[in-house]
């Protein structure tokens, strides 16, 4: 098939889409705005209205998702709803078409995306790990960072797809290698929001003008995505949620339970989880992961 012709087959397939929460709303929007029709499900149907006014259809169960799709792709919560989503008796893998194409972009274990690769071959469909990053401006913008684990065959098929969600999509390496690569990232974000919050903290006790100082430290050696993106929030006290600090606690464990496997003992990111451990007792799971700050600043700037 020549160019088009491809274009023309990945616009034909049907996308079916698990989990409908802050990233896969802006996910789903960018699939049926390039031209996907997108099947969802999600556990409270209120939470899916937002997409089904920009024409998702609606199912009531996820067996009927997996059975309408050629791509199925899963963004929910935890590892353990990653394991009910694909293994229930009412799950995907028993419900999905065989040849069709299943993407796990939860951020989750890569021992588990190994076990749905596998478990997906048996049955003669074809699986890939993809995690994503970026946040709820990412999934909104179609900007999203996407490292996939898979085969290269499959991970070429299905690219259109993943192109209608991200602009930087790497293929990492076999099942596995996706995850592996999102705990490397949470594994920088963690020590970098706290050196964000320290920072911040430490330029208004001085007596200096925040928003002024991200000015001249957002583009120097210190900038960082969220230095841009979440310093002006943390400094305005917008700690809505882009992505959760009771996820972002899930996954610093993944990552650290990950890490121990092979013999490493990362000592920034334990600090880091502790503190957002500590957070989250606060009462401010809910919250963005710039929430941080507030635990920070809490005693400094209150002298």
């Amino acid at each position: 098939m020549n160019k088009g012709e491809v274009e023309l087959a990945n616009l034909r397939k049907v996308v079916g889409f698990v989990g409908v929460g802050v990233m896969g709303r802006g996910m789903i929007s960018n699939l049926i705005g390039a031209g996907y029709p997108v099947h969802v499900y999600t556990r409270t149907k209120a939470k899916a209205d937002s997409v089904l006014d920009k024409g998702a259809i609606w199912h009531d169960t996820l067996a009927e998702v997996a059975e309408a799709a050629d791509v199925t792709i899963t963004i929910v919560g935890y590892p353990k709803d990653v394991e009910e989503v694909y293994f229930a008796d009412s799950g995907i893998l028993a419900h999905a078409r065989e040849g069709s194409y299943l993407i796990d972009m939860t951020t989750s274990k890569p021992s588990l995306a190994k076990r749905i690769y596998e478990a997906a071959k048996e049955q003669g469909l074809r699986a890939l790990d993809a995690p994503v990053s970026g946040g709820d401006v990412g999934a909104r913008e179609g900007r999203l960072s996407i490292m996939v684990g898979g085969d290269k065959a499959d991970f070429d098929e299905v690219l259109p797809v993943l192109e209608a969600m991200g602009t930087n999509i790497v293929l990492q390496g076999p099942a596995g290698a996706g995850q592996y690569t999102k705990m490397s990232n949470q594994i920088v974000i963690a020590s970098n929001m706290l050196g964000i919050c320290e920072a911040l903290v430490y330029a208004m006790k001085s007596g200096l003008d925040a928003t002024t100082v991200l000015k001249s430290i957002a583009t120097g050696a210190a900038g960082s995505w969220g230095l841009t993106n979440l310093g002006p929030r943390i400094i305005k006290g917008d700690f809505a949620p882009g992505f959760y600090v009771k996820h972002f606690i899930k996954d610093m464990g993944i990552a650290i339970e990950s890490a121990e496997e092979m013999g490493l003992d990362l000592k920034g990111l334990k600090l880091a989880k502790s503190l957002y451990d500590e957070l989250a007792a606060m009462g401010d799971a809910d919250l963005g992961t710039q929430a941080l700050f507030k635990l920070i600043a809490r005693d400094v700037l209150a002298q």
